[in-house]
């Protein structure tokens, strides 16, 4: 300590240091953290991803819709034995 200075200014200059020190501690680590967030950002999503995942989501909604409209048409294939099957069985009974 210095016994020129009096004590209330070396204890704000001390306090300004702390401070000071404190906010270069805090500048740093949200300098890190968004860094890190950076990294993480490419990882999770890149850019290249972001537009083949447009092309598979475009191809699979595609196959999508072709499984979708096969099914459907067996499905309408089966109704309709299925209801060709009763009209027989109907007509058979009524001619008796």
């Amino acid at each position: 300590m210095d016994e020129e200075k009096p004590i209330t200014e070396q204890a704000v200059e001390t306090m300004t240091a702390a401070v000071e020190a404190t906010k270069d501690a805090a500048v740093a680590a949200v300098q890190k953290v968004k860094k890190a967030a950076k990294k993480v950002a490419k990882k999770v999503a890149p850019k290249k991803a972001k537009k083949s995942s447009k092309k598979a989501a475009k191809k699979s909604s595609k196959k999508a819709a072709k499984k979708s409209a096969k099914k459907t048409a067996k499905k309408a294939v089966k109704k309709s034995a299925k209801k060709a099957a009763k009209k027989k069985k109907k007509a058979k009974k009524s001619k008796r």
